[in-house]
């Protein structure tokens, strides 16, 4: 097992990581920049380095920066979180060739998996169903072609995209063009590569996605679904498991797909894989994302395992010891509300000064959270605070847990987005379990109406 591990990240993920950790016994190193000093996992860890400004390309994207402090630090390890440098292949391959470990998938792997198309070649070799689309598109021309022969509408995705960038719905040939020019732009400026590719667009779907886990002796989990639909610009706001939509037969077909594709594949770490529901029930393969999620938690309490320890694990090569469940017998229901500084009418980003914070607490909560009353929420970074996770016997006690937990947590100073979760479980659709990725876009128009100021 490792010694000590750094953590590339910041907030609610480096905390959690950092406990993860103590329970197996190992050091922390927090990394930081200047606006995070006296950060939360800056004084959780057992030692805590800056590595630049608040820029992130000159601190957390900071590569040479990084690898110094884990030399610096003695670290064995690294662990990258979500966000920031957790899907980058040449970090992964980097940390590999200075002798540490990297907790995470093979550089390799990474980048097979995380490259949407080579990932779409994959899934069709082991039957993961797909919607139809295209290969690389050359340019624009070639994206009338392939937009006709798919059929309309089509959905334009950048190959090395993520979080709705490098995204377009195209309705008709006349909008293509322009939807390419600017998908590939955005594409470009994102993630320094505008390659560009399009799949059939799905009106109403669910967004579903399967948790994976895998070690170095050939051993592979699916650990259930989760219920991803409730978004906003393909960013996730609420999160549930397991999905209410989903029948124990196909649950039981996906997962040995999976199962098949990531052993044959030799993936070995915690996976997500995504895919798209429709209205029948059918699934289509999107994506794979080669890292913890921000969801995890709600897998962890309807299954009873620690994702991120196990992660961990696998990468020092233990031998995983779960149960071999198919499908996975769940216990109870989850649900996540991302709680971020956010203006809940605009969405604009509300960094400041927390006055007050008072997590929710009793039977059945979980709070993550990498804040705390008198810090400062910077303005350089994503704007999650916390994620409030409360678990029932059922998925109406989990919403009415949830629905209590809201009422007391209390975040003092700043706005935050907590009167609209509050709003959005309130909603029809979404205690009905009927929710697609358009029930939020609904949701926001009627959460204005009814908060915007009166003239």
């Amino acid at each position: 097992m490792f010694k000590k591990i750094l953590i590339a990240n910041r907030g609610e993920i480096a905390m959690r990581v950092i406990r993860a950790c103590r329970e197996l016994s190992i050091r922390t190193v927090a990394v930081h920049s200047t606006a995070d000093e006296g950060a939360l996992h800056t004084r959780f860890a057992d030692e805590a380095i800056c590595i630049g400004p608040p820029p992130a390309a000159q601190s957390y994207l900071n590569v040479p920066a990084i690898i110094s402090a884990a030399e610096i630090s003695a670290a064995d390890a690294i662990h990258p979180g979500y966000g920031f440098l957790s899907e980058n292949a040449s970090f992964a391959q980097v940390v590999e060739d200075c002798g540490l470990s990297f907790i995470g998938p093979t550089a390799t792997a990474m980048q097979n998996w995380g490259d949407k198309l080579l990932a779409r070649g994959i899934a069709k070799q082991f039957d993961l169903p797909l919607l139809p689309g295209s290969d690389a598109l050359r340019d624009a021309a070639h994206a009338e072609e392939e937009a006709k022969r798919v059929g309309f509408p089509v959905m334009l995705k950048a190959r090395g995209g993520g979080g709705g960038r490098g995204m377009r719905i195209v309705r008709q040939a006349s909008e293509i063009r322009r939807a390419f020019e600017s998908a590939s732009s955005e594409a470009l400026s994102a993630f320094k590569n505008a390659e560009m590719y399009l799949e059939r667009f799905v009106e109403r779907p669910r967004h579903v996605e399967f948790q994976a886990l895998a070690d170095q002796h050939g051993q592979v989990w699916t650990l259930g679904e989760r219920e991803c639909s409730l978004q906003r610009r393909h960013q996730k706001i609420v999160e549930e498991a397991p999905c209410v939509a989903m029948t124990e037969g196909r649950r039981a077909e996906m997962g040995e797909r999976i199962r098949r594709a990531l052993r044959e594949t030799g993936y070995t770490s915690l996976g997500t894989l995504e895919f798209l529901m429709d209205e029948d029930g059918s699934l289509y393969f999107m994506e794979m994302n080669t890292r913890v999620q921000v969801e995890h938690p709600v897998t962890e309490l309807v299954t009873g395992v620690d994702l991120v320890v196990e992660q961990i694990r696998a990468a020092a090569g233990e031998r995983l010891d779960l149960p071999d469940t198919r499908p996975w017998k769940f216990r109870g229901h989850a649900i996540e509300c991302r709680i971020v500084a956010e203006d809940p009418v605009t969405f604009a980003p509300w960094p400041g000064m927390i006055t007050e914070y008072h997590p929710p607490g009793g039977a059945g909560v979980r709070v993550d959270s990498g804040v705390f009353g008198g810090w400062r929420v910077p303005p350089h970074y994503d704007s999650l605070l916390a994620k409030v996770i409360t678990h029932g016997q059922t998925r109406q006690a989990a919403i009415s847990r949830m629905q209590r937990a809201l009422d007391e947590l209390i975040i003092g100073g700043i706005r935050t987005n907590v009167d609209f979760h509050k709003k959005l479980l309130r909603d029809r659709e979404v205690l009905e379990g009927t929710m697609t990725t358009r029930t939020v876009e609904r949701v926001v128009e009627e959460f204005r109406a009814e908060y915007a100021p009166k003239s």
